[in-house]
Parts: C-alpha cells; sequence; structure tokens
C-alpha cells in the first residue's frame, strides 16, 4: 500500500537519500579506464571483443583493443568481466511525474498527490532510470505537475540529485476540454486541475508555445487527438490551424514539436503540418507512415505502455494471454513504420510503468522484429540524433561525453541482458559499478 503524500517526514528521508547518492558519485576529472569484455560502440552492429575505453575529464579519449589504449600511470581501472559497454541509453518518452496506475489511477495523481510530493517522486524516478543504464530522457510532460520538469532539470544538472541528461516539455498542448481531468465524469460546477494546457484557436496556441519556451521547455508536445469520440473513440482535437500554428511558432524560436497522436487522421493532421516526432501512432495506416518516412519524421512506438496498460485494464498476462486487441494494433503499426524505413527511437512512456524498467522498451522492439542491435541503435544513436545531441553523445567515439553503462552478457544479441546493468558512468561520473553504487 502506498504511503500517503501528507506524510511529509519520509518525503524529506527521500530528499536527503538522493542528495547523499549525487554527492557521493564519483566526481569528474582525471582518467578512467574502463576494461569491459566487450565494446558495442553503435558504429556497427556487432560489439568488439576485447576492447577498453579510456575517458578523461568527462569525455571518451580513446576506444579500441586494448593494447592499443595508452592510459595514464594514475588512470583509474575499472573491470567488467562478462559485461558489455554501450552508451548510455536514452528514453525520449518518459514522464517523471507519473507511476504505475496500478498504483494510483491517472486521475487520483493528478488531482490528489501535492505538486511538492510528486516533485519529489519524480526525482527518486530520475535517479532509479539513471542507475538503469538510462542516461539520457525525453519527458514529455508533467501531466499536472506545471513547470516542475525545468526544476528536476536544473536540479541534476547543478548536481544536487541524480538522475539523467533531461530534455523537458513542461506543459503538454491540448484542445480545450479535450484532456483531463475530465470533463466528463465530474461535476459541471468543479474548476478541476488540468494535466496539460488547454486552447483553442490558433493564436491562443501559439502564446502556449511562446509561454512553455520561456519557462524551460526544450521540446514542445502537443496532442493531435485524444479519446473524445462516441464511446471514448479517438479522434483529431486540434485542428490542423491550430496544430500548424504551434509547430510554426515552436520552430521559429528553435523547439522541436512532438506529437500524441494515436489515430490515422490524427497523425496525418500532425505530420502534414510538420511535426518532429510522432507518439503511439497505434491507428496510422501504410499510406500515413509513408508520408512520415518522406518528411523524415521520427516515430516512438510506446510499445511498452500498451502492454502495461492492457496488464492493468485487461486482465492481460505475460507469457499466458494472448495479445490484447490494443497490443495487436500497436504491434501492426511498429512492424508497418519498420518495414518502410521509418526512423524509429526508443521510447517507452514509462510512468505507465515502473521507472527504471525502461529495457522493456527495447526488448519489446525485438519481440515485434527488430534485431537486437536495430533495438540497441534506437536507444542510443539514433535517440541522439533525434534529440539534436549526436554531436554530444549517444556513440563510444573520441570527443564524446562520457555516457557509458555496461550490462552483463551482451544486449547486442540478447537484448534482455539491458535488464542487468552493472556500470553506469554520465558525462565522466561514475554512479554504478559492479560492487554497487557508490
Amino acid at each position: 500500500m502506498r504511503a500517503s503524500p501528507m506524510l511529509r517526514w519520509p518525503a524529506a528521508l527521500l530528499l536527503l537519500l538522493l542528495c547523499s547518492l549525487a554527492a557521493a558519485a564519483t566526481a569528474p576529472g582525471g582518467d578512467w579506464l574502463l576494461l569491459p569484455d566487450r565494446v558495442w560502440t553503435a558504429d556497427g552492429d556487432a560489439a568488439h571483443a576485447g576492447w577498453a575505453v579510456l575517458v578523461h575529464d568527462g569525455a571518451i579519449a580513446a576506444v579500441g583493443p586494448r593494447a592499443s589504449i595508452q592510459a595514464a600511470a594514475g588512470a583509474q581501472r575499472i573491470e567488467l568481466p562478462g559485461a558489455t559497454l554501450t552508451p548510455g541509453l536514452v528514453d525520449l518518452h518518459s514522464h517523471l511525474f507519473l507511476h504505475p496506475y496500478n498504483e494510483t489511477s491517472w486521475n487520483d495523481q493528478v488531482l490528489t498527490e501535492p505538486q511538492d510530493y510528486r516533485t519529489l517522486e519524480a526525482a527518486k524516478h530520475a535517479r532509479d532510470t539513471l542507475l538503469a543504464g538510462f542516461t539520457a530522457l525525453r519527458d514529455l510532460g508533467t501531466e499536472g505537475a506545471g513547470f516542475a520538469d525545468v526544476s528536476i532539470k536544473r536540479a541534476i544538472e547543478v548536481g544536487l540529485i541524480p538522475g539523467p541528461r533531461l530534455f523537458v516539455a513542461t506543459r503538454a498542448i491540448v484542445a480545450t476540454a479535450s484532456y483531463g481531468p475530465g470533463p466528463r465524469g465530474f461535476r459541471p460546477d468543479l474548476d478541476l486541475p488540468q494535466g496539460a494546457q488547454p486552447v483553442t484557436g490558433a493564436d491562443a496556441a501559439m502564446a502556449a508555445v511562446r509561454e512553455q519556451a520561456a519557462r524551460g521547455a526544450d521540446w514542445i508536445k502537443l496532442y493531435a487527438d485524444y479519446r473524445v469520440g462516441d464511446h471514448g473513440k479517438t479522434m483529431p482535437t486540434l485542428t490542423p490551424a491550430e496544430i500548424k500554428a504551434i509547430v510554426d511558432t515552436a520552430h521559429q524560436i528553435g523547439r522541436p514539436v512532438a506529437a500524441h497522436a494515436a489515430s490515422d487522421a490524427g497523425v496525418r493532421n500532425a505530420v502534414e503540418a510538420g511535426v518532429d516526432t510522432i507518439e503511439h501512432g497505434y491507428g496510422a495506416s501504410e499510406a500515413t507512415f509513408r508520408l512520415m518516412k518522406q518528411k523524415g519524421i521520427a516515430y516512438e512506438p510506446t510499445l511498452t505502455a500498451v502492454e502495461a496498460t492492457s496488464e492493468y485494464f485487461q486482465h492481460y498476462v505475460p507469457g499466458q494471454s494472448a495479445p490484447t486487441p490494443a497490443m495487436q494494433q500497436s504491434a501492426r503499426a511498429f512492424r508497418t513504420a519498420l518495414k518502410l524505413g521509418v526512423t524509429i527511437g526508443n521510447g517507452s512512456d514509462v510512468g505507465v510503468f515502473a521507472h527504471g524498467e525502461n529495457w522493456r522498451e527495447p526488448a519489446a522492439m525485438v519481440a515485434d522484429g527488430m534485431t537486437p542491435a536495430q533495438a540497441l541503435h534506437a536507444a542510443t544513436d539514433v535517440a541522439a540524433r533525434i534529440l539534436r545531441q549526436q554531436a554530444v553523445f549517444g556513440r563510444v567515439a573520441p570527443g564524446l561525453r562520457a555516457d557509458l553503462v555496461a550490462f552483463a552478457g551482451d544486449p547486442s544479441t540478447r537484448i534482455g541482458d539491458l535488464a542487468h546493468p552493472v556500470f553506469v558512468m554520465k558525462d565522466g561520473t561514475v554512479y554504478r559499478t559492479p560492487a554497487g553504487t557508490p
């Protein structure tokens, strides 16, 4: 049973624990010689046995066969027997301010958990994510917690709390009365807090973009459709003109746009408006995916979120039940995008399921048709390109920042090995070693 949000003493202990871990992490600087069994660089599909990586002052200084790397006499050596070193993993669709709906429903999280409590939870979720080997996250909306993601990002950047690199979207933009909580199912005289920023008309949409960017949004997220039709059918919400106003305004001030879209009409409206990524896309047709490919728009399939909600609400049991209709639809969309060569990034919608279990999304992509190497690319160099960060991280290559993780086994051939991280370094700071966390 979950502790009451009003128990402030445990929350204070949590903050103290997180700050203590941040302080205890091995500081960057000097030389580190990392000695795994093999290195997967993301420059190809196969891991290189007998390679090592040299880190100097937070950056990758050299990578190659052990005998070819000359480390300074004072370099700190970390042996990683039986492990594969990879670039730090990236999840392009996360919600640090949510936790699994089988613990607390989405409505109750937004309506009953105070924002300060949710922010402390988000700090813990960030720590869990980093220790799982995910060194970068695109967090696509605080779901009723305002601009608190900007504060979490700042706290991570200054070293107050441990966490991945964050690229935040603050408040998603939705059509008026199309998201939640409510208005359906609640008394009409209630003024409910909202999980996103509602707008009507192009002017209001443009104003929302400008406000979010000024508050610290790295990305702008919009909802092109939602369950507003008869019997909850997914239908377009924002008009094409409103979506275009959001996209044009965001691009003018250097913010890329992510679009939640689950119906074919919603995906097409977003694609035609020029968004940068499509999230979910379960109902998209082959013709719409072809248009995405033509326009160079990336796709985050969020397969794990569908599996998780099928467990919570349709009694799906992994390994025992047949896939639910929703799971079959998401798998079909994923396979269509894969067949057509659409750029697919690793995006899980974590928060719907437990933070730290982000590895389940690459595993789901392999189960639905990718090779393990393709799924690793989706979570490393491909994801870095989608974030426009390929010159900073995403590969094991000299000159890039030292965002490096190691897993017991070899995830380039067995994707399930991503569930077993043994080493985590972000920007040259060590957060996890085979002996445990510092």
